[in-house]
């Protein structure tokens, strides 16, 4: 209550204070005072410009209203003699207020480092934050509160004001950030753990971020005054749509926490969906990411991967077995271009010395004899096509050099009766 009135006192000396002269001297003196300390400012930020770090954030935030209440302060000290200082006494608070609303909102920029929406909603929040301190310094909180509480309608059974509304949504967003930021330390203590599984980490995090933040959400409205049992019809609607409108929306959830905990799917795999094929790069609670060596981003939703059959061709081993066909004349050589097709294999560096390359005798065909050449790599993340080409391309070049011909197909056409008689 001395705060208040003391408050109260200062306001009604400043409005006794313009009809005094002098007021247009505290006018000066306030308007250099912020002026300086906005030039000062503008030379810091300028000064340290290569500077990167905390100490620059800070010091960007926090020169203006600190150096603001320093002037602001010698002001007073020279200035009472001579003239009543009241508005520069009430500036004081108000910068101090400033400063403080700045130093919090940059403790959550270092909590919060990735957080978008925090850097696109900083200057609203700090200018809310601001006069809201404003009003309560100034003792003129009261008239604004009793302002918002004569505006109220009926909800239900419940009955709510604008200064309710506006509470809650203070209160909930607090305790959000609250929560996020347990969160946050939740995920830090999670990632380094070496010895638990990527994707249970995963798992843990997306949990304990669910579940700190509907508590907090819950909790948050429970301090706002406002009556949980009102919640009752808007959950029931809720359940209605999570079960025919947002049916597939919720299988694909509750897919990506089954994979995330199966581990059947990891972040390196290469598998294929259909027709769908590549690395998976990221896997989320709705989809999950499939990159095709072409370059193309394959987007499939969970419940995709969980009802129909994945091709994982690294589920247990990264080794992949390719093979490449090649006919081969029947009056060749067969041992030898057995050989060279194997000694092409074993010379692309990405072949796997074992299992050794392998060719065997698929089928003796119309025209040919056709080879199998079979090979292992161990980095199909890579790609596949490329070491193909290149070993088809070695075995041309070794068939040629040595003379063993790969056939094409021929018809021999034979007149029965060439003289049409």
């Amino acid at each position: 209550m001395n705060s208040h009135a003391e408050a109260l006192r200062l306001i009604n000396d400043l409005l006794d204070d313009f009809s005094n002269p002098g007021f247009v001297w505290q006018v000066v003196a306030l308007c250099v005072c912020l002026g300086a300390a906005l030039l000062f400012s503008r030379w810091w930020r300028s000064g340290h410009q290569e500077t990167r770090g905390r100490l620059r954030d800070a010091g960007a935030r926090l020169v203006f209203p600190f150096t603001g209440m320093l002037l602001a302060g010698l002001a007073i000290v020279t200035l009472k003699q001579a003239m009543p200082v009241n508005l520069l006494r009430l500036v004081m608070p108000l910068l101090g207020s400033m400063a403080l609303v700045r130093g919090v909102v940059f403790v959550l920029r270092q909590a919060f480092p990735h957080a978008q929406w925090l850097t696109t909603w900083e200057r609203v929040i700090a200018t809310l934050v601001w006069c809201w301190l404003a009003l309560h310094i100034t003792d003129l909180l009261p008239f604004v509160i009793d302002a918002l509480e004569d505006i109220s309608f009926t909800v239900g059974q419940q009955r709510l004001n604008l200064w309710v509304i506006l509470r809650g949504i203070v209160t909930v967003f607090l305790t959000v950030i609250v929560a996020l930021w347990g969160a946050g330390i939740i995920e830090n203590r999670l990632m380094r753990v070496s010895s638990l599984d990527n994707n249970l980490r995963i798992v843990g995090v997306r949990v304990a971020k669910a579940v700190l933040t509907v508590l907090a959400i819950l909790v948050s409205l429970s301090l706002a005054g406002i009556d949980m049992t009102a919640l009752s019809v808007f959950t029931g609607a809720l359940g209605v749509g999570l079960g025919f409108g947002l049916q597939k929306i919720a299988n694909n959830y509750v897919s990506g926490f089954i994979i995330l905990l199966e581990r059947s799917i990891r972040i390196g795999n290469i598998v294929q969906v259909g027709n769908d094929s590549g690395v998976v790069t990221q896997i989320t609670t709705r989809y999950t990411v499939l990159q095709h060596p072409g370059g193309s981003e394959f987007i499939v939703p969970n419940e995709t991967l969980i009802s129909s059959t994945v091709q994982n061709q690294t589920y247990t081993d990264k080794r992949l077995r390719l093979a490449t066909t090649v006919g081969v004349a029947y009056d060749c050589d067969l041992p030898e271009a057995m050989r060279l097709m194997a000694e092409c294999a074993r010379a692309q560096p990405r072949v796997m010395t074992e299992p050794a390359p392998r060719v065997s005798i698929l089928q003796f065909a119309d025209s040919a004899i056709n080879l199998e050449l079979g090979f292992w790599i161990e980095d199909p993340e890579n790609g596949k096509g490329n070491v193909v080409s290149d070993i088809n391309l070695a075995i041309w070049q070794r068939f040629r050099d040595n003379g063993i011909s790969i056939p094409f197909p021929q018809r021999e056409v034979r007149l029965l009766n060439p003289s049409g008689a």
